[in-house]
């Protein structure tokens, strides 16, 4: 059985065309077969972009801050952080072949420029001086709690001093175990927002670590 976390599906495609609202702009992407949420815009994503924004724009954005939308999917997370913040320099990763495909094909039609999007289990593919400032992920909790903690472990390694990362997850597939994580590699996290069951969690890459 494939799943959305596999690199090469091998499920018959069935493309659909999914809509979504942020930040009082519209959006059209295009899914298919083995890509995360293929139906809709899930929760979690939905929860994460609008407490992120709020929380950017609250602190203030900065002209050529770079962020990365780890396990990016079909690239909803980069394409409207991207929109919303037009200075951002936006790279997109996702192990998924079919639903980095899919990312660069809706950055496109949302008329939206992302900087990079590759195909990469976690970081790998990125370049040691790949760094950024600000990190958002809704990772794979059904990959497997080890996966969702390297997606922390390698973020980390490509932050700069002062970034961000962001996580969301359902509490009962673990929202607890990874705030116990990240405040293990950042030495702090904090929930800026909590709704259905979703949480998302906020840590810092303090200077000089």
């Amino acid at each position: 059985m494939a799943h959305y976390y596999d690199s090469m599906p091998d499920t018959p495609s069935e493309r659909r065309t999914v809509e979504y609202r942020a930040n009082g702009l519209n959006f059209r992407f295009v899914t298919d077969t083995d890509v995360f949420s293929r139906n809709d815009i899930d929760k979690g994503s939905d929860l994460l972009m609008n407490s992120v924004i709020e929380d950017i724009k609250s602190r203030g954005a900065r002209k050529g801050e770079r962020l990365l939308d780890l396990g990016c999917g079909y690239g909803v997370v980069g394409i409207v952080m991207k929109s919303v913040f037009m200075a951002f320099d936006v790279i997109q990763v996702d192990v998924n072949s079919r639903a980095v495909s899919l990312a660069r094909e809706n950055a496109e039609r949302n008329n939206v420029k992302i900087s990079k999007c590759v195909q990469s289990d976690i970081l790998s593919a990125l370049d040691k001086d790949d760094i950024f400032d600000i990190v958002m992920t809704n990772p794979p909790v059904r990959a497997g709690k080890q996966t969702v903690f390297s997606f922390y472990e390698q973020a980390y390694e490509h932050m700069a001093p002062g970034a961000q990362i962001y996580a969301v997850l359902q509490r009962k597939q673990g929202a607890p175990s990874t705030e116990k994580k990240l405040i293990e590699l950042f030495g702090n996290c904090e929930s800026i927002a909590i709704s259905g069951g979703y949480r998302v969690m906020k840590a810092v890459k303090e200077k000089g670590q």
